[in-house]
């Protein structure tokens, strides 16, 4: 063989040779040109010496690769292999190749036969080369097999797997047909044959393996070899800024792999190790006391057996069904302003009671905040989640392509056909004003004799009620009814709720979006129904609406209750949520309530009676069957004091203003945990807390929902605590966010860190809020997730993975959710993930998935660590 050229250099431009092969020492690598036959021979004489393979040059006369030293021709062996199965078992061509130009097909230039007949011949790495690559950290999931280049396609193979062949069962995924021309191939080979200019083929060829993955399906590594993060601290500083492939953390999909950027372990130094043992004891503090029932799924997964079900009605057949239930004997009363269920009358240990009276509660809401608060706590998670945004960035740059080609395998799937559930909007807004408009314009016509309103001590008709207002139907529009959010409503929250009067009449709401009125709500009624067909129609679209009880009577339960039941308002798209405004000082003014006991009365004492008798209350006993959880809304930019242990109780609240936001949430959240663990108990369905927070107003209404919501809607100002956005992301705690909604009220569009949270890995949705004053089209999610994708530039990835984190968030039957994402959903990362079903790659969702266990082994290891070296320190007790 004619060397044509040495290249000393070479290393220099490819450091992790050196890191990799020492004892080359610099000595570069040369380059042989050959014929043909002579490059089979030397493939076939290197085999013997553990040599990778030979390839082909860009004129057809073939070449080969000689790396000097005492390695002898493993070059190829740590970057240049096409791909590289995980298993360990299955072997790939290397980077060999005829030319399409010039080679004949099936025969070289001097008319050799390309490969034998017969089966190809794999063999593994074995003697000194792989024994020095163990040395090197590697082990069995990096060895692979390796096809020698003699082993190259014959003319009946080439006819047989062509480029539009039909796969077979027993084809790999991720392996390209060796027949088939990638794209890769192709632009291997330029047009005239020749490498770029002012490049050699190997330069050329390393260069594009180490920044484009050689196979571009998702069961193949990309770019260099894997180099083990386990090599040695020594090891690490030479190489720990190398580019290489990883394989996913699941046990059960092994194939699944991304490239990774690596970096090395963290040093944990006695103020990190401190900050870790705070992280840690907030962390604890919502498992104490958060009410997790047991359809509340962990990765240990049900305690029942399941059957997917495509919608709610084959869990349910007959919703509006009511079974009878026994009485059950106890009896229950309010201590302190929480419920609390004893075995008999009279005195006794209560069966159900709050995890924690109020005092404890706010002894542990200001230990959070102080711990927040502190400056290397603030250093830290900031660095940490400044980290995880940019580990993203980098894995979007190592891995798009292979996620987008991941997307065209799955079928059927795309953004429009994969379930996305509208996680948070305001029932009495979920149509959109055109929509409003017509359905006016419509009973106008229609039924403009009917009796609607009674006013000024004498009852109206709908005709009559708009002849008060000066306008017809004809004079209607848009513009007229004036519910469309805009400029004036920014920080305005009064003038906000004043656009759900249309043409600024409240007699109009009255009729129109209110269920309790005269007509019983027969219009509100209709227009639900219509909303439900459109969703129906969409069939990939789900919605949570939310209905409201005030607690200015008890008997609004009942009304509420027999407007769903008599209408039949029931959708396999659409469940229902309670909101509850905090609006106490409005009704103390008015003399409703005489103090915030009388509150809490009203909302919480007829459902413990209902959930005890079901026989009182027979149509609210079905309805209860239908709420999924409880929200709690109103302006959270009016300022507040702080509330404290040495708070005043409900009974003693006698006040004419409002208790803080904290406030509410203990007691709303205490009566809930005691109401979920009776019914429970009675085989009923629980109900969750998802309530509005972070919105506006101070950091310490996040703690509190910390503590104890499942969920919440907004979340906005976590940008303003690195603390508690970290906590928030360390426990996947959903945020609900409503950008647009967010832009007509606290936050520019362009300011709201929506991209920044999903970056970060924030378990976010999308949501909607209010339609009605907010968004144009028919479809308003659609609408939500279009402007997102186009301001801020998300992938077809990016907004399936959010569509698929709301469906999780949601409170949909766990047997709806394992149709919708996955029969084993409530596994994390991908054994929780089924791309045919929610178009999200398993790259993604491994990558997730490896980054939220790295911060969890962190904090887990620093308080470990600060524990031990500190014995004496008291560890927070559920």
């Amino acid at each position: 063989m004619e060397p044509v050229g040495c290249f000393p250099s070479i290393s220099h431009s490819f450091p992790w040779i050196d890191a990799l092969f020492p004892q080359l020492d610099g000595k570069g690598i040369e380059r042989t040109k050959t014929t043909t036959t002579d490059a089979v021979e030397g493939a076939t004489n290197a085999s013997k010496n553990e040599a990778m393979g030979s390839g082909w040059d860009a004129n057809g006369k073939g070449w080969w690769i000689v790396l000097v030293g005492t390695i002898g021709t493993t070059a190829l062996a740590c970057g240049w292999w096409k791909k590289i199965g995980t298993s360990g078992t299955h072997v790939s061509e290397t980077h060999a190749k005829p030319n399409r130009r010039n080679a004949k097909e099936g025969v070289r230039s001097d008319g050799t036969p390309v490969r034998a007949e017969g089966k190809e011949e794999n063999k593994s790495i074995e003697g000194p080369l792989w024994e020095h690559l163990v040395e090197r950290g590697w082990h069995d999931a990096h060895r692979p097999n390796v096809r020698h280049a003699e082993n190259q396609p014959t003319p009946e193979t080439r006819g047989r797997k062509t480029r539009n062949r039909a796969p077979s069962e027993e084809d790999d995924p991720g392996t390209p047909d060796p027949g088939t021309a990638t794209e890769e191939d192709e632009a291997d080979v330029g047009v005239d044959g020749e490498e770029e200019e002012g490049e050699t083929p190997i330069v050329t060829r390393m260069r594009r393996q180490s920044v484009l993955p050689s196979d571009r399906g998702t069961n193949s590594y990309g770019g260099l070899h894997p180099i083990d993060s386990a090599n040695g601290s020594a090891n690490q500083s030479r190489i720990h800024s190398s580019l290489h492939s990883v394989a996913s953390a699941e046990e059960k999909h092994p194939r699944v792999v991304y490239s990774k950027f690596q970096h090395p372990e963290e040093v944990f130094t006695e103020e990190t190790e401190e900050v870790c043992a705070m992280m840690h004891e907030m962390l604890q503090m919502r498992d104490k006391y958060l009410f997790r029932s047991k359809e509340d799924l962990g990765p240990e997964g049900p305690s029942r057996p399941m059957e997917e079900a495509k919608v709610p009605t084959e869990i349910r057949p007959q919703p509006f069904e009511h079974k009878g239930m026994e009485k059950v004997a106890v009896t229950y009363r309010m201590v302190k302003g929480v419920v609390h269920v004893y075995p008999k009358e009279g005195d006794g240990t209560p069966l159900y009671k709050p995890p924690a009276d109020d005092r404890e509660f706010f002894t542990d809401m200001h230990r959070m905040l102080k711990h927040a608060s502190l400056g290397p706590v603030r250093t830290l998670t900031y660095h940490r989640l400044l980290l995880l945004e940019q580990k993203f960035q980098m894995y979007l740059m190592l891995n798009a392509d292979r996620e987008f080609l991941s997307q065209k395998t799955a079928p059927h799937r795309d953004f429009y056909n994969v379930r996305k559930v509208d996680t948070h909007i305001h029932h009495s807004a979920c149509m959109n004003q055109k929509h409003l408009l017509r359905f006016i314009k419509s009973k106008l016509r229609k039924e403009p004799n009917e009796v609607v309103i009674f006013r000024n001590g004498k009852y109206l008709t709908l005709k009559e009620v708009f002849e008060s207002l000066n306008l017809t139907a004809y004079e209607l529009s848009v513009d007229t009814l004036d519910m469309h959010a805009d400029k004036s409503t920014f920080h305005r929250f009064d003038k906000f709720n004043l656009k759900y009067n249309p043409c600024g009449q409240s007699r109009l709401r009255e009729v129109f979006i209110k269920q309790d009125n005269l007509i019983q709500g027969r219009y509100l009624a209709e227009l639900t129904r219509q909303v439900m067909d459109d969703l129906e129609a969409a069939k990939y679209q789900m919605a949570e609406y939310r209905v409201s009880i005030y607690g200015r009577r008890q008997n609004e339960w009942d009304q509420l209750s027999s407007w769903i039941v008599d209408n039949k308002l029931y959708s396999d798209n659409v469940l229902w949520m309670i909101q509850i405004p905090r609006l106490y000082n409005v009704y103390k003014d008015i003399g409703l309530l005489n103090n915030f006991q009388q509150f809490l009365d009203n909302i919480f004492l007829p459902l413990f009676e209902v959930t005890v008798d079901p026989s009182t209350h027979p149509q609210l006993h079905v309805f209860l069957q239908m709420v999924v959880a409880f929200d709690m809304v109103d302006d959270e930019s009016k300022p507040e004091r702080r509330p404290t242990k040495t708070m005043r109780t409900p009974e003693d609240w006698d006040l004419p203003f409002n208790p803080a936001f904290s406030y509410y949430v203990y007691y709303i959240g205490a009566n809930l945990h005691v109401l979920n663990q009776l019914r429970e108990a009675r085989g009923l369905n629980c109900i969750k807390f998802m309530p509005h927070a972070g919105e506006a107003g101070d950091v310490d209404h996040l703690v509190s929902t910390f503590m104890w919501s499942h969920s919440i809607a907004h979340g906005i100002n976590l940008r303003k605590s690195p603390c508690l956005q970290y906590l928030y992301y360390l426990k996947q705690i959903g945020l609900a966010v409503s950008p647009l909604s967010n832009n007509n009220l606290f936050l520019d569009y362009h300011r709201n860190p929506f991209p920044t949270f999903f970056n970060r890995g924030l378990n976010v949705s999308l949501s909607t809020d209010d339609p009605l004053m907010i968004h144009f089209t028919k479809e308003p999610l659609v609408e939500e997730y279009s402007v997102a994708a186009q301001v801020w530039k998300l992938s077809s990835c990016d907004l399936c993975e959010i569509a698929r984190n709301s469906v999780l968030q949601s409170f949909f039957p766990n047997e709806c959710k394992m149709h919708w994402v996955s029969k084993t959903f409530w596994k994390p990362g991908v054994e929780g993930n089924e791309i045919e079903k929610t178009n999200v790659p398993h790259e993604r969702l491994a990558f997730r998935y490896d980054t939220l266990q790295t911060e969890l082994d962190l904090v887990e290891r620093g308080a470990a660590l600060y524990y031990e070296k500190n014995p004496d320190h008291q560890k927070f007790e559920l």
